[in-house]
């Protein structure tokens, strides 16, 4: 999970340094902010995966942190593909990796509580 989240982080903000720099002025607003949201999204995701990966813990604290990190990715994917010119119809995929990221943070809830 470390490795993975820590990729994902990477990712966050190089994608985001290319939204700033290069796509600001190919696309239009309502496009540059669909990208702009799955950046915002994907990195504190990232890091709080990253943590859980750190803490080293197992169970149901490490499946939510999966489940964190695998909707934020699916979310900002799906974001980042329309933003470059995939159909629309993606939109309708997106709510998944939000769902999946509220899952995610629900799991770590719970299994904090737990412990």
């Amino acid at each position: 999970m470390i490795a993975i989240a820590a990729l994902t982080a990477l990712f966050a903000v190089a994608f985001g340094a290319f939204g700033a720099h290069v796509l600001e002025g190919l696309v239009d607003a309502s496009a540059l902010h669909w990208w702009q949201t799955g950046t915002a999204y994907l990195l504190p995701h990232a890091i709080a995966a990253f943590a859980i990966g750190l803490s080293g813990r197992v169970g149901l604290m490490r499946v939510g942190g999966w489940v964190l990190l695998a909707g934020a990715i699916l979310f900002a994917a799906t974001l980042y593909a329309m933003t470059l010119g995939a159909p629309r119809w993606l939109g309708a995929i997106t709510p998944l990796g939000g769902l999946g990221m509220i899952t995610g943070w629900g799991l770590v809830a719970y299994a904090g509580w737990r412990s």
